[in-house]
Parts: structure tokens; C-alpha cells; sequence
């Protein structure tokens, strides 16, 4: 396992991660963050998961699967929610979110939602979201 990332390191990727929280929805890509922050793609991506925990990848999907799961509880359709979170393959984005959710978007925006609608939104995602760990 790496060594945590240095303070300035660490500044600079929270700078990063505001960043893909802010447009995760654009054609955002990791060189891209990667050089916003003039840090090289693959320092960047190793000192992301490093203090993260995940890679920088993986947390784009994450915030963009988040806010799908969001729109469609308030009845957007899939195709819809897929390509406003920035995701331009259908296919791809139902085989994640099945990974993630453990169900089809289909299924899940069928279900009932009213208890998830009651909490603020990030402690929702929390209880909502299943995560995939690789080691």
C-alpha cells in the first residue's frame, strides 16, 4: 500500500475531488482533474487512492451513479438520468448501477422511495449505496 500523500498532495487533491463533485455531469476525464491540478495522471491517481481509498475513477462513477440513483427516484427515465449525469452508453451505465445498487435502474426507479426521500441526501447515499471492494 502507498504512503500517504504529503499536505500540499492532499490540498491539492481535495481541490480535485471539489472538482468532480462540481461537474461530474461534463466530459470530465481523470487527465483532465489530473492537470487541473498539475499533478501528473498517474501521481495523481495513486495518491487519490492513497488517501481515498478508491481511484479517481471510481469515485466520478460514484458521484455520477449517485445522482442518477437521485433522479431517478424523482421518476426520471433511465435514458434520461444515464446521459444527464454524463454517461453516454446506455448498457454501461445499467450493468454499474446493478453492480452498485443491486438492481436495475428499471427496478429501482419502479420501487418505493419514500423513506430514502426523508433524509438529507448524503446520508441517503451512504445507506443506499452497496460498495465494491477489490481487495
Amino acid at each position: 500500500m502507498s504512503a500517504k500523500p504529503d499536505i500540499d498532495t492532499v490540498r491539492l487533491l481535495r481541490r480535485a475531488r471539489d472538482l468532480i463533485d462540481r461537474r461530474y455531469a461534463e466530459g470530465l476525464t481523470i487527465p483532465d482533474v489530473a492537470a487541473h491540478v498539475h499533478l501528473s495522471p498517474a501521481h495523481f491517481s495513486r495518491s487519490f487512492r492513497a488517501l481515498y481509498g478508491e481511484s479517481p475513477h471510481q469515485y466520478l462513477l460514484t458521484r455520477r451513479l449517485e445522482r442518477a440513483a437521485w433522479l431517478l427516484r424523482q421518476g426520471t427515465s433511465v435514458t434520461d438520468a444515464c446521459t444527464a449525469v454524463g454517461l453516454s452508453s446506455l448498457g454501461s451505465f445499467s450493468a454499474r448501477f446493478r453492480e452498485v445498487y443491486g438492481e436495475t435502474p428499471s427496478a429501482y426507479a419502479r420501487r418505493e422511495h419514500a423513506d430514502i426521500e426523508q433524509v438529507p441526501p448524503f446520508v441517503a447515499a451512504r445507506f443506499t449505496r452497496r460498495r465494491r471492494y477489490d481487495d
